[in-house]
């Protein structure tokens, strides 16, 4: 069985509706607060300064990242709160929200010097995207993290 279609939209804060910013925030909170019993304040004031990668599928947002110019997060572009909802997990949706990130990053920000702070047990995940590990791990919010950098 083929595996089903994921609508990718990039938007800025600006133009996501009401709906479209629910949906985000909810499953934010869903995986990283209640899934992964984490208590931090996911709701910042970088999400206005984002662009938002939505990943749709049948009308429901079940995957999402949240990109960012050069200077905002990191001296380099950055992607954060990447997720995607835990029954579509199956379809390798994480792995095309990403590349939608990279290119959204490529195209709106002209360039290819990406860092991210990544939770440890995805360090695979990203390196089959060319991230590479900088440095030593770190606790973020009680999570083992570390930081990683695309320079292709």
């Amino acid at each position: 069985m083929k595996n089903p279609q994921l609508e990718i939209q990039v938007k800025y804060f600006k133009d996501l509706s009401l709906e479209e910013l629910y949906a985000l925030l909810q499953l934010r909170s869903e995986v990283f607060v209640v899934e992964q019993d984490c208590a931090y304040q996911d709701v910042d004031t970088k999400d206005v300064q984002a662009l938002h990668i939505l990943g749709f599928h049948e009308e429901q947002l079940v995957a999402y990242a949240r990109c960012f110019a050069p200077h905002i997060y990191f001296e380099e572009a950055a992607i954060g709160r990447v997720v995607v909802e835990k029954s579509h997990r199956k379809f390798g949706w994480g792995h095309e929200i990403l590349k939608a990130s990279i290119q959204a990053i490529k195209d709106e920000y002209q360039t290819k010097k990406i860092k991210l702070s990544a939770q440890q047990y995805l360090t695979k995940f990203y390196e089959s995207h060319q991230f590479n590990q900088l440095g030593e791990g770190y606790l973020e919010d009680g999570i083992p993290h570390i930081a990683m950098l695309k320079n292709d």
